[in-house]
């Protein structure tokens, strides 16, 4: 049976999801961001155990369909501004969700807003400004490598975003001690 997990955004949370379900007597036969493929399949009082195991953790199991659509967006978003190399995609995000998710992008578009509140356009910005923070903080590469690194048209482009959503320019933010970095597993 498939399990999708709310939440779930990161390489440890998925050892962490892995773990739980194996202490709760499951076999992992597949797990991803997002989902997790387990056997045998768990009766209505399982899956309750499960989630309540799962609540501890910070994590929610996801069991309306919307929801599960909705969370696997933004998977797919978390992989592509986190775990590619955005500058070598050829279409835009938008467009690659829609064809990864086998979607309409305008329904994946409105359901999105509908039950997170933000259009999907702003959660990707804001996941390209957390990952934008990280490769500030790492400090290995100047703003203009960033901005290119980062898929966008240009170092004032990646800036303007960026004060839109910390309220600080990106070289303020390098400068300030400690940052405000949050864990994918935190970020909206």
């Amino acid at each position: 049976m498939q399990l999708h997990v709310k939440n779930m955004v990161c390489d440890r949370c998925i050892l962490i999801v892995r773990q739980q379900l194996e202490n709760l007597g499951f076999s992992v036969e597949e797990i991803s961001l997002g989902k997790v493929s387990v056997s045998p399949e768990p009766s209505p009082e399982k899956l309750q155990d499960i989630s309540a195991a799962f609540q501890v953790l910070g994590f929610e199991l996801i069991d309306k369909d919307k929801d599960q659509l909705v969370e696997q967006v933004k998977t797919q978003v978390i992989e592509l501004v986190h775990y590619s190399k955005l500058y070598e995609l050829r279409q835009s995000l938008m467009s690659l969700i829609a064809e990864k998710l086998n979607k309409e992008y305008v329904y994946l578009s409105r359901l999105f807003s509908d039950v997170e509140g933000i259009t999907i356009e702003k959660y990707i910005i804001q996941q390209k400004v957390m990952r934008v923070k990280e490769l500030l903080e790492y400090g290995e590469l100047n703003l203009n490598e960033i901005a290119y690194q980062m898929g966008y048209s240009s170092s004032a482009h990646l800036s303007t975003q960026f004060k839109t959503v910390t309220g600080v320019t990106p070289s303020k933010y390098k400068a300030s001690p400690g940052g405000d970095r949050k864990p994918l597993d935190q970020v909206g």
